[in-house]
């Protein structure tokens, strides 16, 4: 609230630093954009708390534990069930909030590009996806639990070996990523454009980034905001960018949007943000493995049935409530990192051309050129519009 606040108190005019390269009017669209945002986010955050309380306190995750009971009585068997039923009523649940974000306020500022045949086949090729590599991974990770459980290996840290587990899987996925899953859900094809391609090229050669090619994602399939990234681990890391983002760019702009992402990898913010990861998750079977036998766990949060599947959903289903508090601390760790980028940008692209690449994103995407200063610490991955504009010029005049 304070965020739409902040934003309708300067729709009005243009921020100081963009009134020669924003309009009034796509300014005031980012404002409107935002706002609408901002409502439906609103309407998400009550609409998921009535979830949460319906399937623990309500008795919904009781009611799937009998359903799983009568279809299967092998007890893994039945806690792949469950879950698998928990995933698929909580995807149908969340089905008319994701179709009213595409069709609705997505296409009423001109972004929508998905058709009908293309949000459900996204959503039957997310289920396949799901089933042929998730169902695997939890029969393993319940055949631990219950295997380590009843031998007492690990000396009570069945969690542990689970961590294990889960970690390579993650590592795993993260390089199967970019060749065998992204394709599933759109066209990757190599760069053409052979100007940018030796621009690209001799960037890379100045900063030793080595990636498994430059290719150029059909975004514009589903939406029109641009965006870039790097995908993939080891010797299949891909560069990968958005039709709608090399639309709108120049090749300087281009080149400079891509050193902002290759200062990610010279930073090792990639490496480090994987091993935090690594280590909370560590830190989070630790828990649950503490919680595991605690009747009141289940009790208290509304569960009668308790098994080793009901506690890793149950688990994993109230961890947000509780880490929340944390978010703005990996919020002011992103944007540390997001500076970082945009200094080693200027010193090996052009910081300018950062800046208008920058400005044309803000300006295609309608982002928001405002944002209350205490709404930016908790939630801002990235820093403010003007914040980083202002430190992207002093950076560039260092240089």
């Amino acid at each position: 609230m304070r965020q739409s606040k902040a934003v309708l108190a300067h729709r009005s005019h243009v921020p100081v630093p963009f009134a020669q390269s924003v309009t009034l009017k796509e300014h005031q669209k980012a404002a409107d954009y935002t706002l609408a945002k901002q409502r439906l986010a609103r309407y998400e955050i009550v609409f998921q708390a009535l979830l949460l309380l319906l399937f623990t306190l309500g008795g919904g995750l009781d009611l799937l534990t009998r359903l799983s009971r009568v279809w299967v009585h092998y007890d893994i068997a039945q806690g792949m069930v469950l879950i698998g039923l928990f995933v698929l009523v909580n995807m149908i649940l969340g089905w008319p909030m994701a179709w009213y974000r595409s069709f609705c306020l997505e296409a009423k500022f001109g972004f929508n590009k998905m058709t009908m045949a293309t949000f459900f086949a996204d959503q039957f090729k997310g289920c396949l996806l799901a089933i042929i590599v998730g169902l695997p991974l939890l029969y393993i990770i319940l055949l631990l639990m219950r295997t380590l459980i009843a031998a007492h290996w690990f000396g009570g840290a069945w969690w542990l070996a689970v961590w294990l587990v889960w970690m390579i899987s993650s590592l795993l996925l993260m390089w199967a990523f970019p060749k065998w899953i992204a394709p599933l859900f759109n066209k990757f094809e190599p760069l053409k454009d052979e100007i940018l391609r030796t621009r690209i090229e001799n960037l890379l050669q100045r900063t030793g980034f080595h990636s498994d090619g430059i290719f150029v994602m059909d975004g514009s399939k589903r939406s029109g905001h641009g965006n870039a990234y790097f995908t993939g681990l080891g010797k299949n890391k891909r560069i990968v960018f958005f039709d709608t983002l090399l639309k709108d760019m120049q090749t300087s702009e281009v080149e400079a949007v891509l050193a902002h992402e290759l200062g990610h990898f010279a930073h090792k913010h990639v490496f480090k943000q994987m091993i935090v990861t690594f280590i909370l998750a560590l830190i989070v079977f630790a828990v649950l493995g503490w919680l595991l036998p605690q009747s009141g766990f289940y009790l208290g949060l509304g569960v009668h049935e308790p098994s080793n599947a009901m506690a890793l959903l149950l688990f994993m289903l109230v961890l947000p409530i509780f880490t929340f508090p944390f978010s703005p601390l990996a919020s002011v760790l992103s944007r540390k990192n997001e500076f970082e980028a945009d200094r080693f940008a200027a010193k090996y692209a052009n910081g300018n051309d950062l800046i208008q690449a920058l400005t044309k994103l803000y300006r295609t995407n309608a982002a928001s050129l405002v944002s209350d200063v205490w709404y930016s610490r908790f939630y801002d991955s990235h820093p403010g519009a003007r914040e980083r504009i202002a430190a992207l010029q002093i950076a560039t005049k260092a240089d």
